[in-house]
C-alpha cells in the first residue's frame, strides 16, 4: 500500500513540471552586398526613353582578386552589339536567398538617330563588390558563370 501510494505521489508531482521545450534554432542571415564597386555601365537617369536592344556575349571570365582587400571577384566580358550607336549597360543585382548574383547586360539604343548596323565589339570588365560571407553563384543573362566565396 506504500509503494502505490508513492507512485501515486511522484506520478502527481512529476505531472506539474513544465515540458521542455526546444531550443531555438539560429536563423540563417541573408546574403548582401556590402559595398558595390564602380560600375560605368550601371543603368543612367538618361536611359529613360531609349530601347533596349540585345547584345552577344562570346566569353565571360570570373576572377578573384586578391590585390584588393578584402579579395574581390571581377567578371570580364566579351562580345558585340547590333550597331555602333548602341550603349553597353551592366545591371548587377542584390543576391538573392540561395546566394546567386544575377547580372543583366544589354545595350540601349535612341531609337531617334539612324545608325548603321555594323557590329560593335565590346570587351567590359567591372568588380563586383564585397559580400557578406557564404559561396555565391554568379549568372549572366540567366546562365551560371560561376560562383565565389566571400569570407
Amino acid at each position: 500500500m506504500r509503494l502505490l501510494a508513492f507512485f501515486i505521489a511522484l506520478l502527481l508531482l512529476t505531472s506539474c513540471a513544465p515540458a521542455p521545450t526546444a531550443e531555438p534554432t539560429p536563423s540563417a542571415t541573408l546574403p548582401y552586398r556590402i559595398s558595390p564597386d564602380e560600375n560605368p555601365f550601371a543603368p543612367q537617369i538618361e536611359d529613360i526613353g531609349r530601347q533596349a536592344a540585345v547584345v552577344t556575349i562570346t566569353a565571360v571570365n570570373l576572377s578573384e582578386r586578391y590585390e584588393f582587400s578584402p579579395p574581390r571577384s571581377a567578371i570580364r566580358f566579351v562580345g558585340y552589339m547590333p550597331s555602333v550607336c548602341n550603349e553597353l549597360r551592366i545591371e548587377i543585382a542584390p543576391p538573392d536567398e540561395q546566394y546567386r548574383v544575377f547580372i543583366n547586360i544589354y545595350s540601349l539604343i535612341n531609337p531617334d538617330v539612324q545608325c548603321d548596323n555594323v557590329f560593335q565589339q565590346f570587351e567590359a570588365g567591372i568588380l563586383l563588390g564585397t559580400y557578406s560571407p557564404g559561396r555565391y553563384s554568379v549568372w549572366v543573362n540567366g546562365s551560371l558563370v560561376g560562383d565565389f566565396v566571400s569570407y
